[in-house]
């Protein structure tokens, strides 16, 4: 009986990391925006959307091999991130913050409803490579090789993302824009290139969580990045705004207890998306910075 029972908890604890790891990845294209020009960037959730979408069109129309779609993929959804920037964002940096919250709000309807007229509504199955589909067996635990491969790919793309960082001249432009992006422009930083890169950055992450929600979860539709975008903020918040490993940690932490909460208390589980939404008021009662969250203070 303690088998069983120790078997179900680790298949919790590894949909726990998966969930999780997929909430960080969103989440910290939200910190790293907001890190830098304080505007939380809502079209984020349709940039997830799209990196699903191009992975499965790749494959169904183009006849791509799995691999160099997920490839292209990553690449255009970057782009396109790129894109949003110059488009959107770049004309009102000057202007009050809230014409760039409206702003991103209207991208975030234009390309859903973009999606849903050249992808259509219909509900679409994703294909899933035979390697990541068949689960294997391990001490009565059935784990498919997917559960295992997302928690490890998102922690690569973190370590990366951290040596960019904290590593790299362009990382170094990040951390300088984020605390004074007009002194780090008077210093000689190329503030309008090391914030389209940062989008790029942070919507490759978000086309790389996308991707995968389509594998552990294989149906796609234009409106599939809505909850999974709005848990990713509330991570992100919980974690701290503004700070890469609070959204990691805020990740992590939404999606263990939104999975343990389901597993210990199953009739609660029609109300799984509204613990994060009661988790987040409490976390702004409490400590509005969240947990590795800073005050700042707008310049006069």
């Amino acid at each position: 009986m303690f088998e069983i029972e120790s078997a179900i908890l680790i298949q919790h604890i590894l949909n726990s990391l998966t969930l999780g790891s997929l909430y960080a990845l969103i989440a910290i294209g939200y910190t790293m925006v907001y890190g830098i020009l304080r505007l939380i960037n809502f079209a984020h959730s349709e940039i997830f959307m799209l990196g699903a979408y191009f992975v499965f069109w790749g494959v169904t129309l183009f006849h791509l091999p799995w691999p160099l779609a997920l490839a292209a993929s990553i690449i255009l959804v970057a782009g396109i991130g790129i894109m949003v920037d110059r488009v959107a964002y770049r004309p009102l940096r000057d202007a009050p913050r809230i014409s760039a919250l409206i702003s991103a709000i209207g991208v975030s309807f234009f390309l859903q409803n973009v999606a849903i007229v050249f992808f259509q509504a219909i509900p679409r199955e994703v294909y899933r490579p035979e390697w990541l589909a068949n689960p294997i067996l391990v001490n009565n635990v059935r784990v498919l090789p997917l559960t295992l491969m997302v928690p490890a790919l998102s922690l690569l793309l973190m370590l990366g993302l951290v040596y960019v960082v904290y590593h790299t001249k362009a990382g170094l432009g990040m951390r300088a824009i984020s605390k004074d992006i007009e002194t780090s422009s008077l210093m000689g930083v190329p503030v309008n290139k090391v914030i389209a890169l940062t989008f790029g950055i942070g919507s490759a992450l978000a086309a790389a969580s996308g991707i995968m929600w389509a594998l552990r979860y294989p149906q796609i539709q234009p409106v599939m990045g809505a909850i999974p975008g709005f848990k990713a903020f509330i991570a992100a918040v919980f974690g701290g705004i503004g700070s890469i490993q609070g959204a990691v940690i805020g990740g992590m932490l939404l999606g263990f207890i939104e999975i343990m909460t389901v597993a210990f208390f199953p009739d609660l589980a029609g109300y799984r998306d509204a613990f994060a939404f009661i988790l987040l008021i409490a976390i702004l009662l409490v400590k509005p910075t969240g947990l590795l969250g800073v005050k700042t203070e707008d310049k006069v």
